[in-house]
């Protein structure tokens, strides 16, 4: 079967429909204190994927909020608890003038904690894909995920080494990594993205706050006069002029800083997903610029203007921005698809899914 680009995906759902789950789950999850949340996230995954179509048929969720639960309680009891152990026994150590043995068990639990959350990463997906069906096939991977966990820690401390100009290179190799050990039905995913096209507007982020900094310097020698020593201070202008000027800069930062750094998103999953094979599709995602931030000033607005009650909303839109805005183009043979021979994990997306506990 050859398949366009853009009619491989649609979204089918209604957000009318989509309310009475939305607000059940939030009522349930304020009821029980939170524990219903898991069961709240399946139900709302169950929806999203049965009005998503890919093709000729449409996805199902076969995951289950005890699943999720599981894998809950297992990062209580199997990380957060030992983590606990660790920070107060190095408080116990510091107050004992054992200060460089603190210090080692701190950092210890640092690294436990790097180390497991690209475990976790890796797992997670690997999860959703195993619970993920289409046409009676399902995703997985063999792979344990141990393994991303060590590459995960090394690439990202190499990324930040050289004053973080290697973070789209980690990135996009996590990424690949990661993907190619994937695979939905008996075909692998193939992923080849490239981080060179990101260069330009990741160093756009990279070199704005230095902008901002000289534009600071700028602004104060405008507004200011010359003491002794050469040193300039604001002292011709009123000072809410002042503070109004030295505001303006601060909020513009992280406003600008945040759009640069949503555009410098955007590149990457163009880049991520148009260079993401499965058999004989190529898959493609066309969001731009401009519809991120439509996504994001949509989410603000239904936030604020609800009171915060929207919130259980986003999940809704995003799932539909990404399914909108996917696309695959080639030709697969469906006939000679088979199902998936990889192991279907018993838990959830609780970060110590990586002890596969299912199997003790």
């Amino acid at each position: 079967m050859e398949e366009d680009a853009q009619a491989s995906f649609a979204f089918e759902g209604r957000w009318r429909d989509y309310a009475p789950i939305a607000f059940t789950n939030l009522l349930l999850t304020i009821v029980t204190l939170g524990i219903y949340r898991f069961w709240g996230t399946a139900r709302s995954r169950r929806y999203l994927w049965a009005n998503s179509r890919f093709i000729d048929d449409h996805l199902e969720w076969t995951g289950t909020g005890k699943e999720l639960f599981v894998g809950f309680l297992m990062v209580i009891v199997l990380i957060g608890l030992p983590f606990l152990f660790l920070q107060f026994g190095a408080q116990a150590l510091i107050l004992q003038g054992r200060e460089e043995l603190a210090a080692a068990l701190t950092l210890a639990a640092f690294f436990t904690i790097f180390y497991f959350t690209g475990v976790a990463r890796f797992r997670a997906l690997r999860y959703r894909l195993a619970r993920t069906w289409w046409r009676g096939i399902r995703g997985g991977s063999d792979d344990s995920g141990f393994g991303f966990g060590v590459q995960y820690m090394w690439r990202t401390m190499i990324a930040y080494a050289p004053m973080g100009l290697l973070i789209p290179w980690s990135m996009m190799s996590l990424w690949n990594r990661r993907m190619n050990r994937m695979s939905f039905g008996s075909e692998t995913l193939v992923a080849s993205g490239r981080a060179r096209p990101l260069m330009g507007r990741f160093l756009l982020f990279y070199l704005a706050p230095l902008l901002f900094v000289l534009l600071a310097i700028a602004t104060a020698g405008t507004f200011g006069s010359e003491l002794g020593g050469g040193v300039r201070v604001m002292s011709n202008f009123p000072p809410v002029l002042r503070i109004i000027a030295f505001l303006v800069i601060f909020v513009g930062v992280y406003v600008l800083l945040g759009l640069i750094a949503l555009a410098y998103y955007a590149a990457f999953l163009r880049e991520a997903i148009s260079n993401l094979h499965w058999g004989g599709l190529q898959f493609s995602f066309e969001a731009s610029t401009d519809d991120w931030l439509a996504l994001f000033f949509g989410d603000i607005a239904l936030v604020v203007l609800t009171l915060g009650i929207g919130a259980i909303f986003l999940d809704y839109r995003h799932w539909k921005f990404f399914i909108t805005h996917l696309g695959a183009s080639g030709e697969i043979n469906l006939d000679q698809l088979g199902q998936s021979q990889t192991k279907a994990s018993r838990h959830g997306e609780g970060l110590l899914d990586a002890f596969d506990v299912g199997a003790f």
